[in-house]
């Protein structure tokens, strides 16, 4: 060793220092430290990239088509100002409203100050938190401000009194706007003791947010807001090529029939863009994300590699509404429209992340780790781990992902030849509910098989979430008529276990 270092010694600086530092730089960046080489930033969007990312839809030929390269990077750069905690109005602090009413906007995004893995993390949750669109896609001002609407949704809150899913965004001085469509505004979830679990399925009531402000402001049927009624839902939910349309014939029937389906949407679901008000997917747990191949409910996104979230991210802030289906625009523009430079104004389409951002995000949603389990291994879960064996759960289930990460076709869905070779699927249908991957602009004929970890954190279940309780699963009687509100089809595993086992396996699936 000695030698080594009297051999090096007479080396040039210059040399030396050419030897030490990628050493020197790997040895930190493995231990969140220093990165002293430049991060290379995928480049996102491309037209080639973009044709095989996403799976085709049912019906092929309204699959995804998705805006060119060029559109998208005429797109200007999203601008992060600093944002601010929503209180609900009994705990907001005294004179904290003529405070923020008193700010200068402030742009928070620097890239050039990341040096270390863990900058790009931090700088990750703020976006993850920061809302895309100040004009009252959701929420606004006076909602906010309003204690019966906190009553009416049943908001959870924090100890502080702060309603975690929104924030308030100081755009200039005495122009202060409550944010909507952040990532933490459907992927934040409060737990009963009001501590947060970020990248959790949510449990924010978006919808019957939706209801409150509909109702409370009276809107007279010949109004201009029951007048934009058909084009809103049409932009987020229209897909007139499903069997039956089923949303054409929701629009149809009117005002009440659009509220009452708003309000019957179960907490931790949403009536997200491109899925539908009348089986609202299930919010999605990101914990552990990192390790899924397949994105979305029915799988619509790949996930082979950091560029494939980076996409999804993009897509899912409400891009994906400047998507066209065979001839179809979910907000009845035509193609012409799609002009470099002039983009779309709706709900977040003028402007976009930038690959810097959407690195950053992809980031920190890979970092996310779930709270300490509170469900320890005992005697019973510990049978209930032997139950799920012999009940053949781990066959799709599979330890340690507990997901063995493949496709599975809903019933009905003939699959295509040339899908064996292009996704990992596993050719057995569970008798779901087929209506999500059939009827909406997000099909694809398939469900992901989803991992079990985190259950205990957790709920509704199914990607309906028309599951409230765990031990439904297990309960036989579910699929009869008289069930409340009506029958859940599917996943017959487990069904006519005896009490003590069926104790003993939910006490096992609430340990992962």
């Amino acid at each position: 060793m000695k030698e080594i270092v009297k051999k090096l010694s007479k080396l040039p600086n210059w040399l030396l220092l050419s030897l030490i530092l990628p050493l020197l730089a790997l040895s930190l960046s493995e231990k969140g430290g220093y990165i002293l080489s430049k991060i290379e930033i995928p480049k996102v969007w491309t037209d080639e990239a973009m044709k095989t990312w996403e799976l085709p839809n049912p019906k092929p030929e309204y699959s995804p088509q998705p805006v060119s390269e060029e559109y998208y990077y005429a797109m200007a750069e999203r601008t992060i100002y600093r944002s601010y905690p929503v209180y609900h109005p009994d705990h907001e602090p005294e004179g904290y409203w003529e405070w923020l009413q008193s700010l200068e906007p402030e742009v928070v995004w620097d890239p050039s100050k990341f040096i270390t893995e863990e900058d790009w993390i931090k700088a990750g949750e703020m976006l993850f938190d920061h809302p895309i669109d100040t004009l009252g896609a959701i929420l606004t001002n006076d909602l906010v401000r309003n204690p019966d609407f906190y009553d009416y949704v049943e908001m959870p809150l924090t100890p502080e009194g702060i309603m975690p899913f929104s924030r308030w965004v100081v755009t200039g001085k005495g122009r202060v706007r409550v944010g909507n469509l952040s990532c933490g505004m459907c992927h934040t979830r409060v737990m009963p003791d009001g501590s947060l679990i970020k990248g959790a399925q949510g449990n924010w009531a978006g919808d019957k947010a939706s209801v409150f402000f509909a109702t409370e402001e009276g809107f007279e049927p010949d109004s201009d807001l029951i007048r934009s009624m058909g084009f809103l839902m049409n932009a987020l939910f229209g897909s007139p090529w499903s069997d039956g349309d089923p949303h054409g014939k929701l629009v149809s029937q009117g005002f009440d029939a659009i509220v009452n389906a708003f309000q019957s949407v179960p907490i931790g679901t949403f009536g997200r863009q491109g899925t539908s008000i009348l089986f609202a997917p299930q919010a999605p747990d990101l914990i552990g994300v990192k390790d899924r191949k397949y994105l979305d409910h029915g799988g619509l996104g790949q996930h082979r590699g950091i560029e494939d979230m980076m996409r999804y991210i993009a897509m899912n802030q409400t891009l994906d509404v400047l998507n066209f289906y065979g001839d179809f625009s979910p907000l009845g523009i035509p193609r012409e429209r799609l002009i470099p430079d002039r983009p779309i104004m709706f709900a977040g389409t003028h402007d976009r992340y930038s690959d810097e951002q959407l690195y950053a995000l992809a980031k920190y949603v890979y970092s996310l780790t779930p709270p300490e389990n509170p469900n320890k291994p005992s005697a019973l879960s510990e049978k209930g781990k032997i139950i799920f064996a012999e009940q053949g759960c781990v066959t799709c289930h599979t330890p340690p992902l507990f997901t063995n990460n493949k496709l599975t076709p809903a019933e009905g869905f003939e699959i295509p030849e040339d899908h064996y070779e292009k996704y990992d699927i596993f050719d057995v249908s569970v008798g779901t509910d087929p209506n999500y991957t059939f009827n909406t602009r997000r099909a694809t004929g398939y469900y992901k098989i989803p991992s079990l970890k985190g259950l205990w954190y957790r709920g509704p279940y199914l990607h309906d979430g028309s599951i409230s309780q765990l031990e439904d699963f297990f309960n036989h009687e579910r699929l009869q008529e008289g069930w409340s509100p009506k029958p859940i089809k599917g996943h017959e595993f487990g069904m006519y276990l005896n009490e003590g086992d069926r104790k003993a396996l939910v006490a096992y699936l609430l340990t992962l």
